[in-house]
């Protein structure tokens, strides 16, 4: 058997549409969503995530404002600026790029913006609302993963999920969606024993450990599906993920590719966060 891929890419673009015709079907007195994104420094990576969310907000018909600091900004005028856009009637939504300077605080910095325009879903209230079952903005990567399992017609109630890895983006936000939608979740880390057991018992696998081709055809179950959040470099250049993609695809039932699976899907949900701001 050889597993389903699903296409992430062809999804999103998919979604993509939906919000853009969302938009261009608005009131002819109502203003296009905004969304505000801050980088501070020169980071090559973060200047690509930035350019991508840029690429999507013209995709959307959404205006997008680019906030450069340099890396030498403190920390107060960051602070200063997100408080200006908290109060700013064009922008729905704000996002500082993360990695930060080491100089500035994220915590801080997150706790700054404006819940209601928290469109990355990371701020002490949204996670408290997620966590208790209310509305909220919830993290864009594993939003992303529910909406691929659920377009592709993946039932998740009832199943075993088992998420491989527990930061507060991706795996413990994934668990309380999982949970939402009814799955019994399992979540792995680097203290878990016996963590290729654990795996193997899973209708429905999250790998999201940042270590690249970490789950191995073994580790899967036979049906399995495969979701990999994993983005890794290694050495010759190319991206990989937390999965060892061409050996499990044999055994699961469907899998995620990188590129292609669940990163255009994380962009995409920023765009719907950010387009349920603006309809607040």
């Amino acid at each position: 058997m050889s597993a389903k891929i699903i296409d992430g890419k062809k999804i999103s673009e998919e979604l993509r549409r939906k919000i853009a015709e969302t938009v261009k079907n608005r009131a002819d007195n109502k203003r296009a969503p905004g969304l505000a994104v801050i980088i501070v420094g020169d980071n090559p990576a973060s200047r690509i995530y930035v350019n991508n969310k840029k690429k999507a907000c013209e995709s959307c018909g959404f205006n997008s404002f680019e906030y450069a600091l340099p890396e030498d900004a403190t920390e107060k005028e960051l602070l200063r600026l997100i408080e200006r856009l908290n109060k700013d009637e064009n922008t729905d939504g704000i996002l500082c790029q993360l990695p930060l300077p080491s100089h500035i605080d994220e915590n801080k910095v997150i706790d700054a913006i404006c819940p209601e325009k928290d469109v990355d879903g990371f701020s002490p209230v949204n996670t408290g609302n997620l966590l208790a079952g209310k509305p909220c903005f919830a993290p864009c990567t594993p939003a992303g993963v529910v909406e691929m399992l659920k377009h592709e017609g993946i039932e998740i109630s009832g199943k075993h999920c088992v998420i491989v890895g527990r930061s507060n983006i991706v795996g413990k936000p994934a668990a309380l969606l999982m949970l939402q939608e009814n799955a019994t979740v399992t979540v792995c880390h680097s203290r878990t024993k016996n963590l290729p057991e654990e795996v193997r018992r899973a209708d429905i696998i999250i790998a999201a450990i940042g270590k690249a081709g970490f789950i191995t055809a073994d580790m899967v179950k036979e049906g399995a599906v495969v979701v990999d959040v994993g983005i890794n470099r290694l050495e010759n250049g190319k991206i990989t993920g937390d999965v060892d993609f061409e050996a499990v695809k044999e055994k699961a039932s469907y899998i995620t590719p990188v590129p292609g699976g669940v990163g255009p899907m994380t962009i995409t949900m920023l765009m719907k966060n950010t387009l349920r701001a603006w309809e607040r």
